[in-house]
């Protein structure tokens, strides 16, 4: 991608909501430094963060530098941006361990190890802000910019009618002064001319803009992304377990790859655009394709395979996949008994359950399965409703079909040494966990 393309890019992808005049012009004709913040209020960024990591991605890609901004300062405060409560203030150990997993997490998408000139900067506000002196602060900083300006800015207007009887902490209100000046301290370091954010940002960017115009007399440029929300009107990014986040830890692998596997055709049409970086006549082939063929969900395996590799690897991606063909296709006994126990467990989460002791199967003729399943773990009602499924070929047992009425299951079955995976007909499915 060129320098002059990199705004139409982003317009064709969805990815632009407000952008100042001249900012087109700037990142047309020169390298520039364009700066996204991240407040490291979690150890880990959800996927909620990633419009913003995928229009550095894209600058990078455009030859421009871009810079990582974790908020160790401001993540002390809060921004009262869409929020209408004050956030709980973190201590600076949490912060430190929060900001070496972000940064961690960014290298993913972004190249910060080469040697290129437009390798991108990982930075932390705490850095200069920290021996800043509030007085220092007030006089530099809080004279050119007024009270008045501040109040009128939406975030706090929102936030004030919002709750108007708890109001807006001081704390909170000096939000946008800092952000402000996180701004002007990146145009003098590093020469930085824009920044990018959420349209939720609009308002602080703004600040740091006339910052820099009223202190250094100088011109800088902002561009703010939308707030992606589903189809639907519900938020982006969340599923009844809460957010859908990039550390395994908290959204697994497997998790993270089911997410994008079941968005809506119409969201996965806007999702490839946003968040991937495929070439958009690439893209318009793959829509049209899907369209043709919509029962093949080729946007949304396209988004799962993209994305998943992008930030968990190959190998956790085929294994997502492979673990996923345990309930909707063909996986084989042989794979399912490579399957850790963690994944699993996973995979048969929902699945109706029942626990048999150990000692059941360690008999020295085990257990004849249609008393383990019709007794011990009463998945069938009677052996001879069992029996006729098994002459009919509607059982199996860890992916193998049941052929004889009269088999035995022994601890030599189990799957991770503590699970059978019984399965009657196609779609039914029942998870049996052994126990000591």
């Amino acid at each position: 991608m060129s320098h002059s393309s990199l705004i139409s890019e982003l317009k064709a992808r969805g990815m632009i909501h407000n952008i100042m005049p001249g900012t087109e012009e700037q990142l047309t004709e020169h390298l520039t430094t364009a700066y996204v913040g991240f407040d490291p209020t979690a150890d880990s960024l959800h996927i909620g963060h990633l419009v913003g990591v995928m229009m550095l991605r894209h600058l990078q890609r455009a030859g421009h530098r871009p810079i990582a901004l974790l908020g160790g300062a401001t993540g002390m405060i809060g921004d009262p941006s869409m929020k209408s409560q004050e956030r709980n203030l973190l201590d600076m150990d949490t912060l430190r361990h929060n900001q070496e997993c972000i940064g961690r997490q960014l290298g993913h998408f972004l190249d910060f190890e080469s040697d290129a000139p437009n390798k991108a900067l990982l930075l932390n506000n705490y850095d200069w802000m920290k021996d800043y002196s509030f007085l220092n602060f007030i006089r530099d900083i809080g004279k050119h910019i007024t009270v008045n300006y501040m109040m009128a800015k939406d975030s706090v207007k929102r936030r004030l009618e919002a709750n108007a009887e708890a109001g807006l902490s001081f704390t909170e209100f000096s939000y946008q002064l800092l952000q402000g000046y996180d701004y002007l301290h990146l145009y003098r370091e590093y020469g930085c001319r824009v920044q990018m954010g959420g349209s939720d940002q609009w308002g602080n960017i703004t600040t740091g803009t006339e910052l820099i115009r009223r202190i250094e007399g100088g011109e800088a440029f902002g561009v703010t992304c939308p707030l992606i929300k589903k189809a639907d009107g519900t938020k982006f990014g969340k599923t009844e377990q809460g957010n859908v986040w990039l550390d395994r830890r908290y959204t697994s692998p497997y998790t993270f790859c089911q997410f994008w596997l079941n968005v809506s055709d119409e969201d996965a049409e806007r999702f490839v655009k946003i968040f991937t970086s495929i070439p958009l006549e690439e893209i318009d082939s793959l829509i049209e394709r899907h369209r043709q063929a919509p029962h093949e969900r080729l946007l949304q395996h396209t988004l799962a395979e993209q994305l998943t590799v992008m930030v968990h690897g190959r190998e956790d991606y085929e294994q997502s996949m492979s673990a996923g063909q345990i309930l909707f296709g063909n996986n084989t006994h042989d794979q399912l008994r490579q399957m850790s126990e963690e994944l699993l467990k996973e995979v048969m989460a929902g699945v109706p359950n029942y626990n048999v002791g150990r000692t059941l199967l360690e008999q020295a003729d085990g257990v004849k399965l249609l008393d383990l399943l019709v007794e011990h773990a009463p998945i069938f009602k009677s052996k001879g409703e069992l029996r006729k499924l098994i002459a009919s070929n509607g059982i199996s047992l860890n992916k193998e079909k049941v052929a004889d009425q009269d088999c035995v299951v022994t601890t030599d079955d189990l799957i991770a040494g503590k699970y059978l995976i019984v399965q009657r007909g196609k779609k039914n499915y029942y998870l049996i966990t052994v126990s000591a």
